[in-house]
Formats: structure tokens, C-alpha cells, sequence
């Protein structure tokens, strides 16, 4: 929440700043800029009602919580970067490739860029340290972690910003040679590389989005760690089937078959399954846990199957 928070107040800040200079300096490049801010600022908006929507408690009618709703808002968001900042600033650019002649007030639009860098640094530093922070926890890479994390909102935030400081450069770098050369291309060549940018972002985010909504099974390391969670249970003896899907950011559904040590009547059996049921349910990371007892003759699983 506060990196979304963060990232929100920053985006806000910044869309008004590049919309003042778009209008001072008809730039092709500042006027994708500012779609990009406002873009970001709708999406970030659209995060914490992800975050929102998905912290509601389960109940009857959703058993197992509101999680997959984080899912549904941050493609709504995605949807909205790809159409308000990708379309509109390669719309843009490619329009202003017919203009001609030097630009005015480079200075208000450097000037812009430069505190537009700065406060999307520190949204992106903010993204960065939670990322690299979730990813020493799991001895990940911290890209390979914020592409298969479940938590879609870190996701979205370190994309989003990642790209705006990306496009801050693209922005600049075609003032620059529009200033230096006095041909107006290179202001709306920036504009366009600053919509393909946010396209790719956009479909990025929609696919790993949509993964989850369909049912993604739990990354290897969140396997592991719930399988040597059953296989570190007294009451267990093996586990012979597991299957684990996210049913929402950092929360899986876990359904498993195992062989309890020793034998017992069927009654005394369904008890000391739930017994475990309910230590698994101790885990924040585990909204429900349905175990079964193994059919004869099932092979063990080992904590890498």
C-alpha cells in the first residue's frame, strides 16, 4: 500500500508539471509525457482499489476471499495505461512528424523532465527496495522475483515506474537533437518510442494478470515451502498428490492427498486430517487447505516434485 501511495502522489505531481510544459512548449514529446503521468496516476488509482477489493474477508458467497479481484483492477489499470498513454502518444507523434521549425522554452521542458525524474526515482526506489527486499527473502534475482511475484500491485508500480524513468530519457533525448538539429522529428520520434514503451509495459502486465485470473499454480519456491510444511508435520508420513494455486496476492489454495502415520478408524482419521488442515490455515500465505487421504499404492512427493 505505501509503495502504491507513493507512487500515486509522486505521478500526480508529475502530470501537472508536464502538462504545464506541454502547453508552454507544444512539444510532441512533452505532451506523451504528461499522457504518461496522467495514465499512471489514473492506474495507481485503480491499484488501490485492487488492494481494497482484494483485502475483503472471504464469506459465503466466496469461500475462498476476494484475492483474484487485485487480478481483475490491476488489468483494468494495464488496460488504461495501453489505451490513455501508449495509443494517444504514438498518435500524437506520428501527427507531429509533419511539423517543421525550432521549439520554444526548452528550459521549462528540461527543467520539468529533471524534477519529473527525481520524484519518479523515488517511487521507483521505493518499488525497488520491496522487490529486492521480497527477493532476499527467496534467494531470487530481483527481476526474476517482480515477474513471478503474485503480488500484481509491486508488479505494476516497479513497471510503470521503471518505464517513466525510461521515458523521462526518450523525452529529453528528443528535445535535445530537436534543439540541436531544429527538425522537429526527433521531438515526435520521441513521442512514439514513448507510446511503444508504455504498449510494452501494458501487455506485459495484462498477460502476467490474466495468468493469475485463469488459475496459476504457486511458483517453486511456494511449493516447496508448503510441501516441507506437510511433509514437517508429525502427524504426516507422506504426501502422495499436491496442487496449489493462487487465489489472490501472496494467497494460494493447497489441495493434497497424504498418508497419516499410523493406521486408525476413519472417524479418528477425518480428525487428525483436519487437525493438520487447521495448522496449515495458521499460514497467512494459505486461504484454504482441503487434504485427503492417499489411494493405496501412490507414490511419495519429495519437497522438489
Amino acid at each position: 500500500m505505501l509503495t502504491v501511495l507513493i507512487a500515486l502522489g509522486a505521478n500526480a505531481l508529475i502530470a501537472v508539471a508536464k502538462t504545464a510544459a506541454a502547453l508552454l512548449t507544444g512539444s510532441a514529446s512533452m505532451v506523451a509525457e504528461s499522457a504518461h503521468s496522467w495514465a499512471d496516476t489514473g492506474n495507481e488509482a485503480l491499484l488501490l482499489v485492487a488492494e481494497r477489493k482484494a483485502g475483503k474477508e472471504p464469506d459465503l458467497a466466496h469461500p475462498l476471499g476476494y484475492g483474484r479481484a487485485a487480478y481483475v483492477w490491476s488489468m483494468i489499470a494495464a488496460f488504461g495505461l495501453f489505451t490513455a498513454g501508449s495509443i494517444l502518444s504514438v498518435m500524437h507523434g506520428i501527427s507531429a512528424l509533419q511539423d517543421e521549425g525550432p521549439g520554444e522554452d526548452y528550459l521549462v521542458a528540461y527543467s520539468v523532465l529533471a524534477v519529473a525524474f527525481v520524484l519518479e526515482g523515488v517511487s521507483f526506489v521505493q518499488a525497488l527496495r520491496q522487490t529486492r527486499a521480497g527477493a532476499a527473502k527467496l534467494a531470487m534475482r530481483p527481476l526474476r522475483f517482480v515477474l513471478d511475484t503474485s503480488q500484481t500491485t509491486l508488479r505494476a508500480v516497479f513497471f510503470e515506474d521503471a518505464a517513466a524513468l525510461l521515458g523521462i530519457l526518450l523525452a529529453a533525448g528528443g528535445l535535445a537533437l530537436h534543439e540541436v538539429t531544429g527538425e522537429a522529428v526527433w521531438d515526435a520520434v520521441g513521442s512514439i518510442l514513448v507510446g511503444v514503451l508504455l504498449g510494452l509495459v501494458a501487455v506485459l502486465l495484462i498477460v502476467r494478470n490474466g495468468q493469475f485470473l485463469v488459475g496459476q499454480v504457486v511458483a517453486p519456491f511456494t511449493r516447496r515451502r508448503v510441501l516441507s510444511a506437510l511433509l514437517d508435520d508429525p502427524e504426516i508420513e507422506q504426501v502422495t498428490f499436491a496442487h496449489m494455486e493462487y487465489v489472490g496476492p501472496s494467497r494460494i489454495f493447497v489441495i493434497a492427498a497424504v498418508d497419516l502415520v499410523a493406521d486408525d478408524r476413519e472417524s479418528v482419521l477425518r480428525g487428525r486430517l483436519q487437525a493438520v488442515e487447521d495448522r496449515l490455515h495458521e499460514d497467512p500465505l494459505i486461504t484454504r487447505a482441503v487434504l485427503s487421504l492417499s489411494a493405496p499404492g501412490e507414490g511419495p512427493l519429495g519437497t522438489d516434485d
